[in-house]
């Protein structure tokens, strides 16, 4: 092989690595949300199979979660949430697309660094744009971890809470997330 062609081959080899390497992937986060009211039964559920990614480029993130995949404590407030609020057979997809503003990979490290992030999240079939939501990154040997919470209405995203319950359900759930990402 001539020295042209093994420049272009290593220089191809170099550029694939590099494009491959802008991407952080998980299919194990987790997202947790709450809606409890104090002195009645917890209303809070997780989902550990949610899969994110993350492009270390540009900041841009996008999560996707499986309704379905959300567990409860009680396995009844679990059927009611698929059925009645959540109506998952209809709408079985959460979704979350959003970017870090001012995100630069090479500023990460060890240590907890906060970053905001505007973005828009899907659910029930309604979209909801959010802004300036804190969240926290941090550069790890398996890649980067990000993590953060915020408050989204059941109202914003038509689930309408019967008034049976209305009194033990609120329409502030706290959202939280947590994604270990790895190289793509």
């Amino acid at each position: 092989m001539n020295t042209m062609k093994k420049i272009l081959l290593v220089m191809l080899m170099v550029s694939t690595v590099t494009m491959a390497q802008n991407k952080f992937l998980t299919k194990t986060g987790t997202i947790m949300f709450e809606a409890s009211v104090p002195s009645f039964e917890e209303v809070a559920a997780k989902n550990s199979s949610v899969t994110a990614i993350l492009n270390s480029e540009n900041g841009e993130i996008a999560a996707l979660a499986l309704v379905k995949g959300f567990r409860f404590k009680n396995a009844l407030m679990e059927e009611h949430f698929n059925e009645n609020y959540a109506e998952s057979d209809s709408y079985p997809k959460a979704t979350f697309k959003g970017k870090l503003r001012d995100f630069s990979f090479h500023d990460l490290s060890d240590s907890q660094l906060n970053y905001m992030l505007d973005g828009s999240l899907t659910f029930h079939g309604v979209t909801k744009e959010f802004k300036d939501l804190k969240v926290f990154l941090i550069k790890s040997e398996q890649g980067i971890e990000i993590s953060g919470e915020f408050i989204a209405k059941a109202s914003e995203f038509k689930i309408d809470i019967p008034k049976i319950v209305k009194k033990k359900v609120k329409d502030d759930i706290s959202i939280s997330f947590n994604y270990a990402l790895k190289i793509k």
